[in-house]
């Protein structure tokens, strides 16, 4: 039996302890946001927040979250209200989509590293979370509009 907190709650589940998170949170919780993407984590689709960093689900055993606190896009803002989820609606950051929660886990690591951050930054650290619609320009506007109505200079 494996407890973590996931999204502010305690659970218990009784997977063996190898079995990655990924399928974990998608298969014995039911929390659908998170996705598969390449399984070897080298696509950030599967992304999720480890103690408050982002981490690759896929490739995560079980055991290493054993107590930790785990936080997916269901938990990042209940009510969809994070500024990165709002400004990934207002920029129209996604196109198909699929990648966009791994996307905006791995920016609020981001912006709580580079409050404001450039492009260099946001190249650096979101450079391992691809989009196959190539998205990325959009994606950009819309980390740079979150981080500001972070700050307080939105608007």
């Amino acid at each position: 039996m494996t407890t973590f907190k996931l999204n502010h709650r305690p659970v218990s589940v009784n997977v063996d302890e190898d079995t990655p998170l990924l399928w974990v949170i998608r298969d014995e919780i039911g929390l659908k946001g998170t996705k598969f993407g390449c399984g070897i984590g080298m696509c950030g689709a599967c992304t999720v927040h480890i103690d408050g960093r982002a981490v690759r689900s896929c490739i995560t055993p079980l055991r290493t979250v054993a107590d930790a606190t785990v936080t997916t896009i269901e938990g990042l803002d209940p009510n969809g209200q994070h500024p990165l989820q709002k400004a990934w609606i207002e920029t129209q950051a996604p196109q198909c989509g699929y990648c966009q929660s791994g996307q905006i886990m791995q920016a609020a690591t981001l912006l709580k590293d580079f409050p404001d951050p450039t492009d260099k930054d946001i190249d650096a650290v979101m450079g391992g979370s691809l989009c196959r619609c190539m998205a990325y320009i959009r994606i950009r506007r819309a980390i740079k509009l979150a981080a500001a109505e972070m700050r307080g200079t939105h608007g």
